[in-house]
């Protein structure tokens, strides 16, 4: 690490050393392959170029800057970080074994105390349980988690939940199961909604307790006998989905139920399956995905009364949000930064956000500018749908000479003023309209409500 930082270090000096007036000067360079610096033609007035006589290839100035650059970073990138990935592990991450001892922890819970492991000492078997608020597979247990607690009711268990996440280990496309933050706040409201009522820690802070334990995904299970001695981890059971009928193997209710009664745990070591913990070292990455979602180009392309029933009819599969606005309209434009957060929260998912502007196609220019201000890009798997579709972009600007044929085909029920939105499910089915601007809040729990939070088995 401490070679690749000297490497970034170096490669900055020689940017600040080389002046662009001796790469102008006609000198010759020989470092082996013979390299020629040469004076730019008339029609170049910028810095010189480099001329490698290598089977006609030119290397001009500008050029050489950025690949020393690029170069720099990703050295710097390795020597501060941002290589770590989501599935490595951070400092200080032990892998418990069978028979090991439960790790001492001191954590906030939502109810406003303090936990230690002694203030569960009492019950025959304890178990951790490891979840967030954001991941799909902790949502789908969430019912058969409550009914497992209620069976354990009359019987010497206590179980603990911790949180292990940290909120800036998660991009924002990470949320898109989710109406909750990887927060203290949030997971005390999340806890709360769900009726929970057991202890819910929190560890994301620190992520101590995470890190001790060994805690590679929500949820993870941690089962531990009278003497605290782990007895069985991994998966809660052998089912992503929600639906209890899916569950061939409820691992968790079988290690408890063979503690209780004196007996071996018949299967001591599952894999957990879930999402991964979201360790504050990955915030590097997190941003990292930031610069590139600032530097995507906006599209806009042009849009007619037949275009727009098509997008209206949908049949992709796909829930979209079509948004209509313009310039001019004060509302539209404070709007977009919500509507734009939505797409990208929801990015990863069947869901497209589409704008149409009604400028004078004249404005269009003017129209991409504040689009691309307020980051009306295509995610990656989004571009892909949209290249299967014919289309481009997401982004348009109604060419109509009246907005009738355009109410016609995206809704007979539009007004006809603007801002203007319309949720409609993948087949074309209206799920929310609003005229004026909209409440980002209503919006995303409407999407939540036709996309589901937690996965559905086919």
């Amino acid at each position: 690490m401490a070679e690749a930082f000297f490497i970034f270090l170096l490669l900055i000096l020689l940017l600040i050393l080389i002046p662009k007036a001796v790469l102008s000067a006609g000198l010759r360079l020989r470092v082996g392959l013979r390299v020629r610096v040469c004076p730019p033609p008339e029609s170049r007035p910028r810095a010189g170029y480099f001329s490698m006589p290598f089977r006609g290839f030119s290397l001009y100035y500008p050029m050489l800057t950025r690949i020393i650059t690029t170069f720099a970073i990703f050295s710097f990138a390795i020597s501060s970080g941002l290589s770590f990935g989501p599935a490595d592990k951070p400092e200080g991450f032990t892998e418990l074994t069978i028979g090991d001892s439960a790790p001492d922890f001191s954590l906030p819970g939502i109810d406003g105390n303090s936990y230690t492991l002694q203030d569960f000492a009492g019950p025959d078997v304890l178990m951790v349980f490891f979840t967030g608020t954001h991941c799909p597979v902790s949502h789908g247990v969430e019912e058969r988690l409550m009914t497992f607690v209620k069976d354990m009711a009359d019987k010497s268990f206590a179980m603990v939940a911790i949180n292990p996440n940290h909120s800036s280990g998660l991009r924002p496309d990470e949320f898109g199961h989710t109406d909750y933050d990887e927060t203290f706040a949030d997971s005390k409201r999340y806890a709360e909604d769900l009726g929970w009522t057991w202890p819910y820690l929190y560890d994301g802070d620190e992520q101590l307790a995470a890190r001790a334990y060994g805690c590679l995904a929500t949820p993870h299970v941690f089962i531990f006998d009278k003497e605290r001695k782990l007895r069985y981890q991994g998966r809660f059971d052998d089912s992503r989905y929600r639906d209890p009928t899916t569950v061939k193997s409820p691992d968790a209710r079988n290690a408890v139920e063979a503690l209780l009664a004196g007996k071996p745990v018949p299967v001591e070591k599952t894999r957990p399956h879930g999402c991964s913990t979201k360790w504050k070292e990955r915030s590097a990455h997190v941003a990292a995905e930031e610069e590139k979602w600032q530097a995507a180009e906006v599209e806009i392309a042009e849009l007619d009364a037949e275009l727009a029933k098509k997008l209206r009819i949908n049949g992709t599969g796909k829930v979209r949000l079509i948004n209509v606005w313009a310039t001019w309209c004060g509302p539209c434009v404070a709007e977009l930064p919500d509507l734009t957060a939505i797409a990208r929260k929801f990015s990863r998912r069947n869901f497209e956000l589409i704008t149409i502007s009604l400028d004078d196609p004249s404005a269009l220019k003017k129209a991409q500018t504040i689009l691309s201000q307020n980051r009306a890009v295509s995610s990656d798997k989004l571009a892909k749908t949209l290249k299967a579709e014919g289309r481009t972009t997401n982004n348009y600007i109604y060419t109509g000479a009246n907005t009738d044929a355009l109410a016609a085909a995206l809704d007979p029920e539009w007004p006809g003023p603007v801002p203007y939105t319309l949720l409609i499910d993948g087949e074309g089915k209206t799920l929310f309209r609003q005229v004026g601007k909209i409440d980002p809040e209503t919006i995303k729990q409407e999407i939540l409500k036709e996309l589901k939070t937690y996965y559905e088995a086919k």
